[in-house]
């Protein structure tokens, strides 16, 4: 958390509220997939296999509330905003973003986009280690990629699996944009696709998953106020150097950082980083043009090929 502040930026953290009633499916479906890493943990733990041990464990992680207040409590101390969403933290961050409160939201969940969030930063708190580059996705530039508007995009979404409702069976990413563009909404779809080779879900709710992503629960943007102030150090050493056994010196020096951060300007002017020079005359530019062009001319001369002609 501290590195964030560090180059420059001014994060604002987001925690989901109640999930949605139409999620219970898939919440089903994670403790399944949880029951399951469990039973391959105990027999990963019978035969000794080390790096399975820790691969099922780290499946088997839950952030329960107290994980949840201990994060906000740190983050207090630590002089950064946090959110409740009154519902899921995805919409709630396109909400931000869409009214300028925020820059973009950072998350791995593309469901941000489906709420309409107008920047995404993916990969933004990946390891440095994994070397990857931080991506930003503009939403106006993915509808006009795909020549969609957001409902049309939203219908696609749910077609490809969402974690509201369920998908067409058969139905991969190439024939839903197909299906989208010539049909233009689900309800088209459903009334002009073959059926027997691709079955639509029983009761299929589609029209609730749409309306969540269309009109989500989130609190007005106009009314958060977003407030970014001092680290609390000596409390920070006692919340982290305490029962959970935070090395003093590190807690100490990520403080300072980020108070130097939050006290130091992330702009500067443009002359600052290049120096100025003035415009030659334009005879010697016109001099300097010509010599340039003989160069070319004579390089071009002498380039050598290798390889037969086709």
């Amino acid at each position: 958390m501290v590195k964030q502040p560090e180059q420059g930026i001014k994060p604002v953290y987001v925690f989901d509220g109640k999930p949605p009633n139409l999620k219970g499916g898939e919440l089903a479906k994670r403790a399944e997939r949880r029951d399951e890493a469990q039973k391959l943990l105990q027999a990963a733990e019978e035969d000794g296999d080390a790096e399975a041990i820790d691969k099922f464990n780290r499946r088997l992680v839950k952030v329960t509330k107290t994980h949840a207040e201990e994060a906000k409590q740190l983050l207090k101390l630590m002089g950064i905003p946090y959110i409740d969403a009154p519902c899921e933290a995805e919409a709630q961050c396109a909400a931000l973003v869409k009214a300028g409160k925020v820059f973009a939201t950072a998350t791995e969940d593309m469901d941000a986009l489906t709420f309409g969030c107008n920047v995404l930063l993916r990969r933004l708190t990946f390891s440095e280690a994994r070397k990857l580059p931080v991506q930003e996705i503009h939403f106006d530039k993915v509808l006009g990629g795909l020549e969609l508007n957001h409902n049309e995009f939203i219908d696609l979404c749910i077609m490809l699996g969402c974690d509201y409702t369920g998908s067409i069976k058969g139905v991969g990413p190439k024939r839903a944009i197909e299906l989208i563009k010539n049909h233009k909404s689900l309800e088209k779809i459903i009334e002009n696709i073959d059926t027997k080779k691709f079955p639509v879900p029983e009761d299929w709710n589609y029209k609730e998953a749409r309306l969540l992503f269309q009109e989500p629960e989130v609190s007005n943007a106009d009314d958060i106020v977003l407030k970014w102030s001092e680290p609390d150090e000596e409390d920070l050493v006692k919340f982290l150097c305490g029962d959970k056994q935070f090395n003093e010196e590190r807690v100490r020096n990520g403080a300072k950082k980020l108070h130097k951060a939050r006290n130091t300007s992330t702009q500067g002017r443009l002359d600052s980083f290049f120096k100025i020079l003035p415009n030659p005359t334009p005879t010697k530019r016109k001099t300097e043009e010509k010599k340039t062009s003989a160069k070319k001319v004579k390089a071009s001369t002498n380039v050598k090929f290798r390889g037969k002609a086709k």
